[in-house]
């Protein structure tokens, strides 16, 4: 199973399809980009003035105060926009529409290159038009899967694991942005440069940093309209519109590691465990092992471990491989397969796998 090394259509296939459909693995935490090498170009204007005395003056807003602003942001905003991200030498984008009436969030996400597929969510109610196929999947996820997930992790560790730093602002899709650095104090994680709105708080550009702050990942708006008219009946009613499709719902099930017989020796510094899942197949139900999806968090970074039978007609060899900053590494346990897929260094999956082991036969 090479989970990276495949289009984004492919890995959403059989058993695949429970890697991108799965919590903690929504389209807005897959922004797979562009390996670029510097800064984006455009003026900066210092993010903190000096001081009567000379010296600069500290950042206004703690690394939970940046993230926190940011994630309400994503939350509470409606806006229009159009999302592009690169590749190396490939392009996609999307068209977004997104609102919030203070309790509910409904959003729409259309394709505009590559397959043709449209998504729309109702809070953690999912539902994926694909025209090519005329099949319409319908899920449900614990996790609105916006960036940064730090409301989501047990305990806010985020400040143990990362600092922040303010660089100045630009102008990003016709809006003035903050610009701010979230980098790593180990290396186990990746850090990130954010553009955020600077009235909102919205995300509108981000870049995944690896060592020495090469870009790994990138993704922006190409164009955004802030306080857009986005009417929520009528993204319910297309939710509801299914005529012409057939309607899939994956048998996925909550369940805990340990119910599995699965458990980690050592944690890895950082993460926390966040949900599991098992997708049901005609082989578990007779009894055999169902695929599990175990999520970790750190409140920025997440990693999935995932667990099948170990089928020596597709799991050749053990492998890595990497797609901008989403790395992969597989290797067998005893009788089963184990993929690590995350955006963090592959020495962090390493940890993971290595770690994992069974509790019980």
């Amino acid at each position: 199973m090479t989970p990276i090394a495949v289009s984004p259509a492919a890995r959403r296939r059989p058993f695949l399809a429970l890697r991108t459909n799965m919590p903690g693995h929504h389209p807005w935490r897959r922004w797979v980009a562009a390996a670029l090498t510097a800064v984006a170009t455009g003026t900066l204007v210092p993010a903190w003035a000096e001081g009567p005395t000379g010296t600069a003056q500290t950042p206004v807003r703690s690394i939970n105060e940046w993230l926190t602003r940011m994630h309400e942001a994503s939350r509470m905003r409606a806006y229009t926009g159009t999302l592009v991200v690169t590749a190396g030498a490939s392009m996609s984008a999307s068209k977004i529409w997104h609102v919030c009436d203070g309790t509910r969030q409904m959003e729409r996400v259309d394709t505009l290159t590559g397959e043709p597929r449209t998504t729309l969510r109702r809070d953690n109610e999912v539902i994926t038009f694909i025209p090519e196929s005329r099949t319409a999947v319908v899920e449900k996820r614990e996790s609105l899967g916006l960036f940064p997930d730090m409301l989501r992790t047990p305990e806010n560790l985020i400040p143990g694991f990362y600092s922040v730093r303010e660089l100045g602002h630009q102008r990003i899709a016709g809006h003035l942005a903050d610009m701010v650095e979230i980098l790593p104090k180990d290396d186990l994680r990746f850090g990130y440069r954010i553009w955020s709105e600077q009235g909102t708080g919205l995300v509108v550009k981000l870049q995944t940093l690896g060592p020495q702050g090469a870009v790994l990942e990138q993704v922006a708006f190409t164009e955004l309209q802030l306080d857009a008219p986005v009417s929520m009946d009528k993204l319910a009613a297309s939710m509801k519109d299914t005529r012409g499709y057939e309607v899939v719902r994956p048998t996925l099930k909550k369940t805990t590691p340990e119910a599995q017989g699965w458990r980690l020796k050592e944690p890895v510094p950082g993460f926390s465990s966040m949900s599991c899942h098992v997708r049901e197949t005609e082989a578990s139900a007779k009894g055999g092992s169902a695929p599990m999806q175990w999520v970790f968090s750190d409140g920025l970074a997440s990693v999935s471990l995932f667990v099948e039978p170990y089928d020596p007609r597709q799991h050749l060899q053990e492998k890595a491989a990497t797609m901008g900053a989403t790395q992969s590494v597989s290797r067998r346990v005893g009788e089963y397969w184990v993929t690590a897929l995350g955006e963090v260094p592959r020495a962090t999956l390493k940890r993971f796998t290595r770690s994992l082991e069974r509790a019980r036969p």
